[in-house]
Formats: structure tokens, sequence, C-alpha cells
């Protein structure tokens, strides 16, 4: 059906008071429009960020072309063939000098030497003795392979008195099970840490000979979950000591029971790491599921914490602040966020002008990142604390020339309503000025979500949390997350419970540290 067109009145017949009502209702619908043209802007440019992945940063995006655009350049180089260079004389040959990075000194190295063909010389035929010799090195990736461990326990018999003595069976990870320390670290490594699902896991291993159904690795991460249980309890206590945490959430879609269909779980993420502050104190995070995102979780995981939380504006944990008990300091990140999707989606001049005001702040904390909270705390007072009173100011006023159901204004009550737990941060030089370790600590559900699509139950989540929480830990403290599960599959069985914070991801890098110092 077609609209019909919009006639204007007779303005001659109107008065001036007919005539200033129907313009302050168009002017009106105007600013309507226009207030709903952002916000569609604004949506769209946001279900495109989702859509296309994390590229929240245009620097981001910009370094990605960039880096692409180097592969295309390179890989076009290496089809053209070099140019033969010019044979040198014999007095003429010495080597030439290295630019190429050498290879890692801890690669182990199989020696192929290359004798000349010749056992005398071509022209006089004396004898060739060694002269000197050239070395070139290169790298060689072997595809994964298993192996067999056969245990031997021979029965031996006394002579005498025919009493029969054997060796005790050696401890398995898994108690009966087939599969060693090794194969479980790689399959957990691999699920949790490289996003590999299991059933893809179980065709890789076909490829190589060796039939691993699918439901057989199932039962060896919900066996290796119950055996790590006890080790990620400490790890939560030592994270819930600390007097400043970051913490977080991410949705993990679950299968729910009966119905075929998926709902909604939640990870929560809690990350002790005061190394920007100059501590000493290992690094850690923690992982927890729950079924929903109701405040009452955020509550439990934390009811013995007390101290500085840094998380985002979720209502859920509102109640923690309620006794002072717990301290707020949100995150600076989220603010530019929201000042940042304006900046994209419509060119805001105040969005820009915001996100130019708090790259100064963030250009302070680059500068003191690692010194002591004592002297974090003074340079921000002296340098960070003109900025924002002059940010806070300036909100304040552009917030009165814009309408109130502008996007932008809503960015501004945003960051208003958070502003004093938000300079928190100016007088405890142990808090941060965002919630980034948090969301990195998250970044690797995202990446996992995206490849097995749902988690199979509650449980699964609960038990994606325990790989989580320690794989995330051993990566804070500069671990092959393999490797350290390996080493803790290897010992956890016969390792006493009264001791198993020897366990934990720092104090195997300690171990390994010292090996390596003994070795040296």
């Amino acid at each position: 059906m077609r609209e019909k067109p919009f006639l204007l009145p007779d303005l001659d017949a109107l008065d001036p008071a007919a005539l200033k009502a129907m313009i302050c209702l168009q002017h009106a619908e105007l600013v309507s429009h226009k207030s709903q043209i952002e916000h569609l802007e604004l949506l769209i440019a946001k279900l495109r960020r989702m859509q296309f992945g994390r590229s929240s940063e245009k620097v981001e995006r910009q370094i990605e072309q960039l880096e692409l655009q180097l592969e295309e350049l390179e890989a076009t180089r290496a089809e053209i063939p070099p140019e033969p260079p010019a044979e040198p004389s014999v007095a003429d040959r010495s080597p030439a000098p290295r630019k190429r990075r050498s290879l890692p000194d801890h690669l182990p190295r199989e020696v192929h030497t290359h004798l000349p063909s010749e056992e005398s010389c071509s022209e006089c035929g004396g004898t060739l003795k060694k002269l000197g010799e050239d070395i070139s090195e290169m790298l060689e990736y072997l595809p994964a392979s298993f192996k067999v461990i056969r245990h031997v326990r021979p029965r031996m018999c006394c002579a005498g008195c025919d009493r029969i003595v054997q060796a005790p069976a050696p401890s398995r990870p898994i108690d009966r099970g087939m599969a060693g320390p090794g194969l479980l670290a790689h399959v957990l490594t691999a699920k949790f840490a490289d996003h590999l699902p299991l059933y893809r896991q179980s065709v890789i291993y076909a490829r190589e000979g060796v039939e691993l159904e699918r439901s057989t690795l199932a039962k060896w991460v919900g066996e290796s979950s119950a055996l790590l249980a006890p080790l990620v309890e400490v790890l939560r206590r030592y994270v819930i000591s600390d007097d400043k945490l970051h913490g977080d959430d991410t949705p993990v879609p679950v299968l729910a029971p009966g119905t075929g269909k998926t709902k909604t779980g939640r990870l929560w993420t809690y990350v002790r790491d005061d190394r920007p502050s100059g501590s000493l104190d290992s690094p850690a995070v923690w992982f927890a599921y729950s079924p929903d995102r109701k405040g009452e979780h955020p509550q439990r995981h934390l009811a013995h914490f007390r101290g500085t939380l840094q998380a985002d504006a979720y209502a859920g944990f509102n109640k923690l602040y309620a006794d002072g008990s717990i301290q707020e300091a949100p995150c600076m990140a989220h603010i530019r966020r929201k000042f940042y999707d304006l900046m994209e989606a419509h060119r805001s001049p105040i969005a820009t002008e915001a996100i130019e005001r708090i790259a100064l702040l963030y250009a302070i904390e680059k500068e003191i990142r690692g010194r002591s909270p004592d002297e974090r705390r003074r340079i921000r007072n002296t340098r960070a604390r003109p900025l924002l009173e002059s940010m806070h100011h300036w909100l304040k006023t552009s917030l009165a020339t814009l309408s109130r159901k502008s996007n932008t204004a809503a960015a501004i009550h945003y960051a208003l309503s958070l502003w004093d737990a938000l300079v928190r941060y100016l007088d405890d030089g142990r808090i941060e000025i965002d919630n980034s370790a948090a969301e990195r600590a998250l970044r690797c559900v995202a990446v996992g979500r995206r490849n097995y699509l749902f988690a199979g139950s509650d449980r699964g989540g609960e038990r994606a949390a325990v790989f989580y929480s320690l794989i995330g830990s051993a990566k804070l403290n500069g671990l092959d997350p393999e490797a350290y599960l390996r080493h803790v599959l290897t010992t956890i069985a016969d390792h006493p419970i009264t001791r198993i914070e020897e366990l934990l991801p720092w104090n195997f890098a300690r171990s390994l540290e010292l090996k390596n110092e003994l070795a040296a």
C-alpha cells in the first residue's frame, strides 16, 4: 500500500502560535530521528564487530592488514629464484656474517656429515686432510608419535623357602587406565589450550594408526578433572587470599538435558596478578562455572575475600560492595569501549575527544608499569589526577549539550555513574586503571567457544573451569601448559596430599630454574 505524501498545511492561514508549535514539533521529531539513526549505526557497528571477531581497535585492524600484506610480499619474493652468486676463489672463501637468527639450543641435534666423494686429491693423488668445516642448520618437524611403555615385573622365587617376591606395580594417573601422563597432558592441552575438540583429536590419532574413540577421550578428561580437583582447590585459596583481584565472566552455551537445545551458562574468572605494581608474588587465575549469571554466584565465590575487586559494572557485584569489606574498582577500558563504538559508528566529536583524553591516562600507566605502589601513587596524583578532574568537568559540560536519548549521553552517564570508584586507583598504587587482566584470562574461553560450540552439560562446564584454571596459571608463570600438566599427572598420584601446593605452577617453575642452574 502506497503511503500518502506528507502535505504541509496552509502556512498563510496559521497564526504565529500555531506556526511556532508546528516548528517545535518538527524539531522534536528530527532530534528523535537523529537519535534513532545514531543508535542503529552504533548497533550495526557492534554487530559487525561481533560477526567478524575481536577487532575492537582500529590499530589492531591496521596491524593485521599490514601483517597480511607483508606475508604476501614475502611469499611473492620467495617465488622469485635468487640470482646465483659468483663463485668465489678458494682464497676468498671466508664465512659470511650470519644474519639469520640461530635455532634454539635446547632442541636436539641430529648431525649429518657430508664427506667429499673422492678419497684422495684428484689433481696430484695426495692424501686429503681436514682443513676445517662449514656448518649449517635446518629446522625440521617430526609429527607427534605414540609409543607403548611396557611395564614388566618379574616374579622372583626364593630357592630356599619358595617365597615369591615382585616389585609393586607403578602408579598410573588413571587407575587401570592405559593412558600415560604425557598422552593425557596432550589431550587436555589440545582441548583446553589449543581449542581442539575431542572428536577432531580422535580423527588425528586415527591417521597415526591409533584408534581412540571420542568417548574414551571424554572419559580420560573426566577422570583427570577429578584427579586434579584438589590442586585447583589449593589454587583457589591462593587466589582469594590476595587483597586485590580482577574479576569477570563470559557466557558459555551449554546443552540443556532432554531438550536438544542450549542454555547459557557462565564461566567466572578471578585473577591475582600484582606484577604491574612491582610485586614478586606469583600470578594465578581461578575459574568457576555457574549455570546462570545470578549475583549469588560471585557472592559465593568471594565470600571470604576482603580487599579491592576490579570488575565491570555488573549489578550482581553490587551486594559485595554493600558492607565495605570489598571496594569497587571499575574498568576504564569498558568506559573507553563505549566511546570507541560511538567514534567508529558516526565519528562523534565528543567520543573522539574522550578517546584522546583516556589515551593520555594510559600513557602514564605504560610508563609506571612495574614500579612500586608508592611511586605509582605519587606519579598518578601528580600527573593523572589533573587530567581526570579536567575530564570530569568536560563530561558534565558536554552532557548538557546532548539529547537525553542519545547514545553519547548514555556513554557519559555510564562514566559519571562510576566516577567515584573509578578514581580510586589514584590513591592505591596496586590498583590498575582497567580490568584487562581478567579479560585476557577469558580470551581462551572465547576462542574455545567458537570451536566446540557448546559444553555438553553443567558438569562439563565445571570440568572446563578446572583445566582453564591450571592452564591459565601455567601460562601466567611462563610455563608450557602441556609440560606442566605432564609433570603434575606424573607425580600427583603418589604425592602427599598435605604437600599438594608443591605442584602449583610457580613451584614447578622454580624447580625447573633450579634444575637448569645445576645443569649449567
